[in-house]
């Protein structure tokens, strides 16, 4: 059971993981040992609630593939224990962030001094462009 909240959890049964051979150099154990772990989550069927399935199917995100399934690849540790640990940790991480709504951006009106500012810098620079001019001297 991966806990996500107090009130939302995912069961082992719907989180798909496979152990792979590790890519990059890895000495006398590199053929041998599937160290590798691959972790395979198909939002669409999952328990989730459906608020967090939309945010999750509204990301932006290459781990996310087409068909709403979420694909994580762990490989930093030696161990395959560590790495299931690692890939399980991030999935967490990924489904608890969507609880979190982004601030809506208020609108602001720029200041009265600033807009001064701006207009004068526009102002002294199209007086140094204008003094760069070729001098006319007919």
């Amino acid at each position: 059971m991966l806990n996500i909240s107090h009130t939302v959890s995912i069961p082992e049964s719907e989180i798909d993981i496979s152990a792979i051979y590790s890519q990059g150099a890895g000495g006398q154990n590199v053929n041998k040992v599937a160290t590798a772990v691959h972790l395979r989550f198909d939002v669409e069927a999952s328990s989730l609630p459906d608020f967090y399935k939309r945010r999750l199917l509204a990301l932006r995100d290459k781990r996310l593939t087409k068909d709403g399934v979420i694909v994580i690849k762990a490989q930093q540790h030696r161990s395959q224990a560590r790495n299931r640990e690692e890939a399980l940790s991030r999935l967490q991480q990924m489904v608890k962030a969507m609880a979190v709504l982004p601030k809506k951006r208020r609108l602001t009106k720029p200041t009265k001094g600033s807009n001064r500012r701006r207009l004068e810098y526009k102002t002294k620079r199209s007086q140094l462009k204008s003094l760069r001019k070729r001098v006319d001297l007919a």
